[in-house]
């Protein structure tokens, strides 16, 4: 048996899922983007007048992305040290990587305490986003 979770403090899915999902004690997090739960902007994106992204900040949606997460860890009974998997995609790895790369360095200061990684370049997101994770999580009994 699975319970699906919803977190009123993160962003709505842009699809028809849940924030997360339990099955035991493992809870597996959908793919987790920077969007604002207030208002579903992108922190950190300028557009052309036509609609189109001009440019985007990762450090902003970095931060972001990590906010997001912690709301969803919350809303599920969860904590960041309960993280043990996450697999990060990023729209343009040559530019982002160091810039995440040190944010998450932030959060995780103790390689050996932090959650295994893997980090994907990819060419698009859904949205006009430049980040997402997609997280694994134990939870203590």
């Amino acid at each position: 048996m699975s319970d699906a979770i919803h977190a009123d403090a993160a962003p709505k899915a842009v699809g028809s899922y849940p924030h997360a999902r339990r099955v035991g004690n493992t809870l597996y997090l959908s793919g987790i983007g920077p969007r604002s739960p207030a208002d579903n902007t992108i922190p950190g994106n300028e557009y052309f007048a036509d609609g189109r992204l001009r440019k985007y900040d990762i450090e902003a949606q970095t931060h972001a992305v990590f906010a997001n997460v912690r709301a969803v860890l919350d809303a599920s009974g969860a904590c960041w040290d309960d993280l043990v998997d996450v697999t990060v995609y990023l729209t343009d790895m040559t530019r982002d990587f160091k810039a995440y790369n040190a944010i998450w360095a932030e959060h995780f200061p103790d390689a050996a305490s932090a959650p295994c990684r893997t980090t994907l370049g990819i060419t698009a997101l859904p949205t006009p986003i430049a980040i997402e994770l997609k997280c694994v999580a134990q939870l203590k009994d």
